[in-house]
């Protein structure tokens, strides 16, 4: 069974989530903001959150329909080909380019031949275990973003609350750049620094566009 997201879907999700987040808790003064303007921000911050992950959850959906499409479509493709060399592409094009460049065309053929013996799947459709995907997305979103979050929750003062919330983000962004660091090979703590890095920069350009 596959995985509902790869690590660097994950890793990705994770930090939009946290850009989303920090765009609210970095437009917050430290020095002005009231109680008021702190529950404020929090709700905004979780609804913004919550709104992401429903939006991810969403296109996690279609993107499970355009998957079984493209899988008709290679079958049916196969099927009508004419002759071996137009079957190879065909199956070629659908294989990962890595794949593709090292399969022999004996072993194309036999994978083709194979294929073509399979029942035709029905028209795309979304069951259960697509919908706990869906389900799925929008938990990993919300909760691993939502950290940030809590010491809105914990700490009266605004000033110190805010300074927490900040050091958990900037934590989150180095876990999250540990984590690419380790999936693509690179150093993982300078992956991580880097991911801190890009991460307030991103979110600067959010907040001085409006964001």
């Amino acid at each position: 069974m596959k995985r509902i997201l790869e690590p660097i879907d994950r890793v990705s999700e994770v930090l939009f989530g946290l850009i989303m987040v920090l765009t609210f808790t970095g437009s917050l003064s430290a020095a002005e903001a009231g109680r008021a303007d702190v529950r404020a921000m929090l709700i905004a911050a979780l609804g913004c959150n919550l709104a992401w992950g429903v939006i991810d959850g969403v296109m996690y959906l279609m993107s499970c329909l355009a998957e079984q499409g493209r899988e008709l479509a290679t079958l049916r493709t196969l099927r009508a080909a004419t002759d071996a060399p137009a079957a190879r592409q065909a199956l070629a094009a659908a294989l990962p380019t890595f794949v593709a460049s090292v399969a022999r065309p004996e072993e194309l053929d036999a994978l083709a031949e194979r294929l073509e013996a399979q029942a035709e799947p029905g028209s795309p459709t979304l069951g259960r275990y697509e919908l706990l995907g869906a389900l799925s997305v929008l938990l990993w979103v919300f909760v691993t973003t939502f950290p940030v979050a809590l010491p809105f929750l914990f700490v009266s003062e605004p000033a110190r609350a805010l300074r927490l919330s900040n050091a958990v983000a900037l934590g989150l962004l180095y876990l999250t750049g540990h984590a690419l660091g380790r999936i693509t090979g690179h150093s993982r703590w300078l992956t991580g620094l880097v991911m801190v890095a890009l991460g307030a920069i991103l979110v600067a350009l959010t907040i001085a566009l409006g964001g």
